[in-house]
């Protein structure tokens, strides 16, 4: 079977768990969304779903990060990152009709007390997140040790407000967020 399946399989496999969760998805919708043999999902993936379901949330997790990155990257100073985070994520919330939050967080908190493997997989995820935004609070002036706090800080106020905009359908809690952080990153500039 080409390689180009399982790439199907994992892309089909990130979009349906992203919109529907990791239980609300069977592994036959998955193939028939990846217009794949239902024998390619487990010649892929001899651990069936669970085994998927941890390569879809490293491939979806490394994703996120690049796009994220892609779209801080270019902020002149690091008040201005902090701005385009929060704004960026309420724009692709409004542009997605509130459908595309984070995959990662959906799933894990389905499967955080039920797959250890999956738990793994989130938490790997995460603290890759976290680790890829401490070096930019850091080559700001502030100390790492601050900079890991601002970073998981930012991430726990990103999910937090995914789930409320969400549920209320307005991006008002991301709006908070991104200004509470900004004043949080704001007062530790100051204690440089």
């Amino acid at each position: 079977m080409p390689a180009d399946t399982k790439d199907r399989i994992v892309g089909a496999g990130a979009e349906l768990f992203r919109r529907q969760g990791y239980t609300g998805t069977g592994v036959k919708q998955i193939v028939a969304e990846a217009n794949a043999p239902f024998g390619s999902l487990y010649h892929f993936f001899p651990g069936g779903k669970e085994q998927l379901a941890a390569e879809v949330i490293r491939w979806s997790g490394g994703m996120y990060a690049r796009l994220v990155g892609s779209a801080i990257d270019p902020a002149p100073d690091i008040l201005s990152m902090v701005d385009l985070f929060f704004a960026g994520a309420a724009e692709t919330l409004r542009e997605t009709d509130y459908e595309d939050a984070c995959p990662i967080a959906t799933v894990a908190l389905e499967v955080a007390s039920t797959s250890e493997p999956l738990r793994e997989a989130t938490a790997e995820v995460f603290e890759g997140w976290i680790a890829g935004l401490a070096p930019r609070f850091e080559a700001a002036g502030i100390s790492r040790e601050k900079s890991r706090e601002l970073s998981v800080a930012m991430l726990s106020a990103l999910e937090g407000a995914f789930v409320l905009c969400r549920a209320k359908r307005d991006t008002e809690a991301l709006e908070v967020a991104g200004r509470t952080m900004r004043q949080v990153v704001e007062h530790a500039l100051g204690h440089c």
